[in-house]
């Protein structure tokens, strides 16, 4: 069992015991964990790579694989391949296309693809843009009780930007796409999943106009949820001045007005999910013109220690903080897991959550270390991570 820690769900003590978590017997190992606090094993929903060092530097235990990889998560013997990648020290829950090799024409065999342990289908890195195919995905999620996870984007405003329309990519002369180019995703996919009574999962919500599209059709008793990374409440579009490549991630960084937005959004409920959107890219994808550099960050191992700033700040208690961090991911992909209750998986971490670091992209564990937050000096560090029980090295 644990003294002397903190435990987050009023709990107390825990003890491991195979694969769950039970009351303290005289015969399991006694670990002092005086200082540290006790908490869920991070699930990260949406990465794009398994990368069980990063994972296991930020306190992750479970990931949903996006199916953005090669070969495409689209076959039932793809997915099942993926999902023993990471085990036993991290468990990958993969995350089937939609339609076949995401190209947004044909539907995936979903009932045969949950069957082999798909958890949830995705649109990938860009949005359904034909709305009767997309109808059809979510007619068909619903009847295989499988979540529809959605990236929030009208491609037909998108384009081929690499920013966010304003002062910042006018002045720097990069290509843009308009911020409601989000809104306007989310409104016809919320309509169509309010029609087909289908449970829709927006990757990330980003702008203030789409965050009060999600508010609306949750009041309306949509089933919805959505998600955010660091970057978009921690940054701007101000980041990208100087053309830093490692500051082009997707969706693309918006008006401070948008940022102060997703703050409020985390305050106040509408944002359900905390994810690190990992995107290992190395020095070949990045340290390119701009407009030719690979979108996306590194985030796997920042995670934690960037959302406990949310806690430091008062935006969320460190309860909440875990309920968008384990228990909703576990809910929207259909866990048994995410939390402290006896009986649950027996994954969680030990973390002191005032250790201060520096970011530093050279150091960290990930393949590559593309991150925006080089050099920011954060606090909260993992100790020791456990899945199943077992501690991991």
């Amino acid at each position: 069992m644990f003294n002397n820690v903190r435990v987050l769900g009023g709990a107390t003590s825990f003890a491991f015991s195979g694969e769950t978590i039970a009351t303290p017997t005289d015969s399991i190992e006694t670990i002092d964990g005086k200082g540290l606090t006790l908490a869920p094993g991070i699930i990260d929903l949406g990465v794009f790579a398994v990368d069980r060092a990063a994972c296991r530097a930020g306190g992750i235990t479970r990931v949903g694989l996006m199916p953005d990889q090669s070969p495409i998560l689209d076959d039932p013997g793809i997915i099942r391949r993926a999902a023993l990648m990471g085990k036993p020290d991290l468990w990958v829950h993969p995350l089937a296309a939609a339609t076949r090799g995401l190209q947004g024409t044909d539907l995936a065999e979903m009932a045969i693809n949950a069957s082999a342990g798909a958890k949830a289908v995705a649109t990938g890195r860009r949005s359904i843009a034909n709305a009767g195919v997309m109808r059809k995905v979510l007619a068909y999620a619903r009847d295989c009780g499988l979540t529809v996870i959605i990236h929030a984007e009208d491609s037909g405003l998108a384009g081929d930007a690499v920013a966010t329309e304003g002062l910042t990519a006018t002045l720097l002369g990069l290509a843009a796409a308009p911020a409601i180019a989000e809104a306007l995703a989310i409104a016809r996919d919320t309509m169509l999943a309010e029609d087909t009574g289908a449970r829709i999962h927006f990757r990330q919500v980003t702008t203030a106009a789409g965050l009060d599209l999600v508010r609306q059709a949750k009041r309306r008793g949509v089933k919805v949820t959505c998600g955010v990374t660091p970057a978009h409440w921690l940054l701007s579009d101000i980041a990208v001045s100087d053309y830093r490549t490692y500051a082009r991630v997707s969706p693309p960084l918006r008006a401070e007005s948008d940022r102060q937005a997703v703050l409020a959004a985390l305050a106040d409920g509408t944002i359900d999910v905390i994810a690190s959107g990992h995107d290992p890219r190395g020095p070949e994808g990045k340290r390119l013109p701009f407009i030719d550099a690979d979108e996306g960050m590194s985030g796997a191992e920042t995670l934690l220690a960037l959302s406990l700033g949310l806690v430091r700040d008062g935006t969320l208690t460190m309860e909440r903080l875990f309920e968008l961090l384990a228990a909703n991911p576990a809910r929207i992909l259909g866990l048994d897991a995410g939390t402290l209750e006896p009986g649950k998986p027996a994954d969680f971490i030990l973390f002191a959550p005032d250790a201060p670091w520096l970011v530093d992209g050279t150091k960290m564990k990930a393949r590559a270390g593309n991150t925006p937050f080089d050099g920011l000096p954060v606090q909260g560090k993992v100790h020791r991570v456990f899945k199943g029980g077992r501690e991991i090295e």
